[in-house]
């Protein structure tokens, strides 16, 4: 029995409120009376126009990062590309309970992404995804949470059931 699932963020609004907060910048630098010249874009190596364009460099690599999550009999194993290049583990005998969860993603833990919760709560960190609000939530038996957005919450749920039942695993509940 395997469960695997792969997300990303889909951000894609972002691209639009970035594109209308340029359009500004680039009518000063073609439209104005003393705007610059080709020429001028030439002697500057076109640093303008790249400083302007970088923005949606950075979307573009926040949009196709993704995170894997894989659980099996013996725990569960994770990564978040490109910010994590080695896959971690967490061993079911580590776990002291693994259960599914609603959350609020602003107001637990201040957006999507990979976040620590607020509050100054520094030992609950979450990989959040997806705009669902339930997720997967491990507590460790060193007093860590981790959680981790799903899409699949029925197939979690089901995965969870029959490796509970199969393999007995108390952390599960």
């Amino acid at each position: 029995m395997e469960f695997e699932e792969k997300q990303g963020l889909k951000i894609w609004w972002l691209y639009l409120i970035t594109g209308v907060s340029i359009i500004p910048g680039l009518a000063i630098i073609f439209l104005s009376k003393d705007g610059l010249s080709l020429e001028e874009l030439k002697g500057m190596y076109f640093a303008p126009i790249l400083a302007l364009l970088s923005p949606f460099l950075i979307i573009y690599l926040i949009e196709k990062s993704t995170l894997t999550l894989k659980m099996d009999q013996h725990g569960l194993t994770y990564r978040y590309f490109p910010l994590q290049f080695k896959y971690k583990t967490q061993n079911w005998e580590n776990v002291e309970k693994a259960y599914l969860r609603k959350y609020d993603a602003f107001s637990e833990y201040g957006g999507y992404g990979v976040k620590s919760r607020l509050w100054f709560k520094v030992n609950d960190k979450a990989y959040l995804l997806n705009d669902g609000n339930r997720g997967l939530q491990l507590e460790f038996k060193n007093g860590k949470k981790l959680l981790f957005s799903t899409n699949k919450i029925e197939e979690v749920e089901a995965f969870l059931i029959n490796i509970k039942i199969k393999y007995n695993i108390q952390a599960i509940q």
